[in-house]
């Protein structure tokens, strides 16, 4: 089937729709009764709304026994939605009559530390993202992101398999526009890893009912020694 942008725009389009996407933004897998929650409607009209969307190639349906799951169908769809997040918020600034103009989610937590798919987004991210650029790890060029040679033999000394990521489709580096900080933080293949990472070396844990990523003191001051964060 051939698509367009009005196609992918009408599935997304719904606003019950949105808020499963949204939710599904976590990078959790989630059954149809918890987006059906979430979206506020019935069982019957979200297993219809997601039909739509695992048709329209947005969403994808994991079976684990004798339930179903269904997740983003990939990262470029989660792109799209932090994009369309952005694009929100912008639009709804311009239109403000406030001096000050606040963007992102009211919850702190959120605007903190929070997943974006499956990397760092927040000002954690953000600050992350700075320390690397200053390190030299990273180098910046027309909003095109890359790994140095120094970058690379720090990270390959943490445990960052290079070859390993070299050789799948998706990008290594790549800046993502943050919602509520207006800056770049950290994607593609390294941004997973780091998260990854954090988690794995119990220096952060994900919320179970929402994106927020919790870092616990010792774990931001590990995180912040290792790549040269200077937090506030």
């Amino acid at each position: 089937m051939e698509f367009n942008i009005a196609q992918v725009a009408a599935l997304m389009g719904d606003s019950s729709r949105a808020l499963m996407l949204n939710a599904l933004l976590g990078g959790k897998a989630l059954t149809a009764t918890e987006l059906a929650t979430y979206a506020d409607i019935s069982a019957q009209t979200a297993s219809t709304h997601l039909n739509k969307l695992v048709e329209g190639q947005l969403i994808q349906v994991r079976k684990q026994g004798r339930h179903k799951y269904f997740q983003l169908k990939s990262y470029q769809v989660a792109e799209v939605i932090e994009g369309m997040l952005n694009l929100n918020a912008q639009l709804t600034s311009a239109h403000s009559n406030e001096h000050e103009i606040k963007t992102g989610p009211n919850d702190k937590d959120l605007k903190h530390s929070r997943i974006c798919y499956d990397h760092l987004a927040g000002e954690i991210a953000v600050q992350l993202y700075q320390a690397l650029l200053k390190k030299g790890w990273l180098l910046e060029d027309n909003l095109q992101l890359s790994l140095t040679e120094s970058g690379r033999l720090a990270f390959a000394s943490f445990g960052f398999n290079l070859a390993e990521c070299e050789s799948k489709k998706r990008p290594m580096c790549k800046p993502c526009l943050d919602w509520s900080e207006r800056r770049s933080h950290l994607a593609g293949m390294l941004g997973k890893w780091i998260l990854e990472d954090a988690l794995a070396h119990q220096w952060a844990s994900r919320d179970l009912d929402s994106r927020a990523i919790r870092f616990s003191r010792s774990g931001l001051k590990k995180l912040s020694l290792r790549y040269g964060l200077t937090l506030s």
